[in-house]
């Protein structure tokens, strides 16, 4: 990996991507770009509106054609949708143009983060905890694989994450 510029944050909703992802962006000085915030604003609508009007495949399409466009910039840090790593070319993409930050943070943590938050389309079931529960067995593997630097952010608040990254980023990026 030849001088890393981006740094691009993946884990499941609810994990901090935006909340670490901003902090970060600001104490390096670089832009910080949201990949669902992104695709909500190219689109003009909510992210339910499109699983609602385009099904779960159309969303990630979007997000799939946004992530290609992003990841063509440098110098970003950005938060990337939970489900940005389901598709290969997607974890492909991320990992060859920037530092990939798997943020994993356990299903009973993230349902307690995620429970009043109704912009979250995959979540609007009977048991949220199971459907996290369930998502995070079928993605861990996918940000393990994807990822250059993991942190376990269950005993870490977002300020701790972002010194974390800062003293392994020049580890990973030397200048």
């Amino acid at each position: 990996m030849d001088n890393v510029q981006n740094i691009y944050l993946v884990g499941l909703m609810g994990a901090g991507k935006t909340t670490v992802g901003k902090q970060l962006a600001r104490r390096l000085g670089r832009p910080f770009v949201d990949s669902d915030h992104e695709i909500v604003a190219r689109t003009g609508v909510a992210i339910p509106t499109i699983f609602e009007i385009e099904g779960e495949a159309g969303f990630r399409r979007r997000e799939a054609q946004t992530l290609a466009e992003l990841t063509a910039m440098r110098g970003i840090v950005m938060a990337t949708g939970g489900g940005a790593v389901l598709r290969p070319e997607n974890r492909r993409c991320l990992r060859d143009t920037g530092w990939v930050v798997y943020l994993n943070v356990p299903p009973a943590m993230l349902v307690e983060r995620t429970r009043h938050d109704r912009n979250r389309p995959l979540l609007q079931v009977a048991d949220p905890l199971a459907r996290l529960e369930a998502l995070y067995a079928e993605r861990d593997p996918l940000y393990r694989e994807a990822a250059h630097f993991v942190v376990e952010g269950s005993r870490l608040v977002a300020s701790g994450i972002v010194n974390l990254l800062l003293r392994e980023f020049p580890r990973m990026n030397p200048a």
